[in-house]
């Protein structure tokens, strides 16, 4: 059994590997390739895997609920204080023109009105993930649609918490269960719903200080995992969903001086079981069933994306943005998400939908995810084909760019940091370039604008609208892409004073060659540094 168990756990996670490395080569969704490599090693494929799936379940579940326990640390409560009033009105009108058309087209098909419903609640998500990254790869998370885009999408993951407690609730109509039994999971729910906030101010008030003080990353990782799994325990206890469980813990250890640091602890556990989860619902994926009737399955896909995308250029629409802008927006919100799937595999567990509309629903999920990357391009850039009204154009921070001095920063360092605050203090608009989202998320949420990704690639540089800035600091690690960077912003921007930060004096040659203005070598500094203070010593 053991033997087993780890020889299955060892095909899922090689597939998991190798089908992110060629989803990322591809430039293609990573849950596409999760879900494909799990129906090649599964029953309908290569038949890999071994017939008892009951363990490696149990993993996969694991690493949903890892999943929804992360973000409930991301979800921020005063990010949902500042988009409320996109939140609530785009994010409603969003999900109910979604829920209405898909669950009447469920039950004309057949398919009774509870599973219907979750069918429909499943399809209005969106990938928050997706989404998130191509807007801050693109520098968009401050612009208008961007805000309102944001919004939408931290409704619907706000509105899993209730659709997660419907899971119970009409599990227990099919059995049989009185008003009573109602009555009672709605109080439990009360209970434990408000019990969030009690257990996340005591955290805070006594936990978290003493955790801070001891300054231990082992009892930071027991805590976490302790919070996790009392939460699952506790939600199960109540007779709650597990994951509802997972979803209070993240947001009950949010908002604290550990929550970055118990995110990234947790970050690995969360990547492996989640890859695990995806891959183990992709061994139930059953090929014959798109064989079977692949028009009706593609008819689905396209109607699902055109729905989707009606719903959202409605619902940005009413949040006063300009058809074009919603429209284009709307395009980047027409695919299926996680969440997504981690309601309908709740849903198959408790048996409210059939292993046949399962697959059917994977296969159309898997559609609108491989599309996804190219509508998101596809959208943005419609997005910035005409300028915004004046009254859309001020919510960005600060002033229009073309009223102001324009800086980019590329590389957020210790160093680079400073530069973006000191140039922030005097009043110039500033653009911040980074590999990682992580490093631009917290600057992204204080309204600067922000664009993940290479600053070597001419593509990067023309979405944090290089051929305009008057004032480029370079502050990356090795001196040879800092060379190719200055090389790249020289080609777009001829007029535009370039400071870089190396590390070695031999770099600097190079550097004004490429045509940089000012070079700030490390080297030299350091040796000025202990120069001086030989001398103060000498001097006493």
């Amino acid at each position: 059994m053991i033997v087993e168990l780890i020889n299955d756990l060892f095909i899922i996670l090689a597939a998991g590997l190798i089908s992110g490395l060629v989803c990322r080569r591809l430039r293609l969704s990573m849950l596409v390739g999760y879900l494909l490599a799990g129906a090649v090693i599964g029953h309908g494929g290569l038949g890999l895997i071994t017939e008892d799936l009951e363990d490696i379940e149990h993993v996969a579940r694991a690493g949903a609920l890892l999943l929804l326990f992360a973000i409930g640390i991301e979800f921020s409560l005063e990010d949902l204080a500042r988009l409320s009033r996109y939140l609530f009105v785009g994010g409603s009108i969003q999900m109910l023109l979604v829920v209405v058309p898909v669950g009447l087209a469920c039950i004309l098909f057949g398919v009774f009105w509870k599973s219907a419903l979750l069918i429909a609640a499943a399809t209005a998500l969106s990938s928050t993930v997706l989404v998130y990254r191509a807007l801050t790869e693109w520098g968009e998370t401050a612009s208008p649609h961007g805000r309102r885009a944001i919004g939408i999408l931290l409704f619907q993951d706000v509105a899993l918490v209730p659709l997660m407690l419907l899971v119970p609730l009409l599990t227990g109509g099919e059995q049989g269960l009185g008003i009573w039994a109602y009555a009672l999971l709605a109080l439990n729910s009360m209970i434990f719903v408000a019990a969030v906030p009690v257990l996340r101010a005591v955290f805070a008030r006594w936990i978290v200080p003493l955790l801070s003080n001891l300054r231990s990353v082992e009892l930071v990782i027991l805590f976490g995992l302790i919070v996790l799994v009392g939460s699952c325990l506790g939600a199960n206890a109540a007779g709650l969903p597990p994951a509802l469980g997972a979803f209070a813990a993240g947001l009950v250890l949010n908002g604290n001086r550990l929550t970055g640091q118990v995110d990234a602890l947790i970050l690995p556990y969360r990547e492996s079981f989640g890859a695990v989860f995806f891959v183990s619902l992709g061994t139930l994926l059953d090929v014959d069933v798109l064989m079977e009737n692949p028009v009706l399955l593609c008819v689905g896909l396209f109607a699902v994306l055109l729905i989707k995308t009606g719903a959202a250029t409605v619902a940005l629409r009413v949040t006063r943005l300009p058809w074009h802008a919603a429209a284009g927006m709307a395009i980047g919100l027409a695919q299926l998400g996680e969440l997504s799937f981690v309601l309908l595999s709740e849903c198959l567990h408790a048996d409210l939908i059939s292993q046949l509309d399962y697959n059917r629903l994977l296969f159309v999920a898997m559609g609108t995810l491989f599309f996804t990357p190219q509508l998101l391009k596809l959208g943005l850039r419609w997005c910035r084909r005409w300028p915004l009204a004046d009254d859309l154009a001020g919510e960005r921070r600060g002033p229009l760019p073309s009223a102001s001095k324009e800086a980019l920063v590329i590389g957020l360092g210790p160093i680079g940091r400073q530069a973006a605050s000191q140039l922030e203090i005097m009043g110039i608009d500033v653009c911040l370039i980074d590999l990682s989202p992580v490093n631009l998320h917290a600057y992204a949420q204080q309204g600067f604008r922000t664009v993940s990704g290479d600053g070597r690639d001419p593509e990067v540089l023309d979405r944090a609208a290089a051929a305009h800035a008057q004032i480029a600091v370079v502050c990356v690690p090795d001196d040879q892409i800092a060379v190719q960077i200055v090389r790249a912003l020289r080609t777009l921007n001829s007029q535009c004073a370039i400071v870089v930060r190396c590390r070695y004096q031999a770099s600097r040659p190079a550097l004004q060659s490429a045509g940089a203005h000012t070079v700030v070598i490390e080297e030299t500094e350091a040796s000025m540094a202990v120069r001086r203070l030989l001398d103060g010593m000498n001097s006493h």
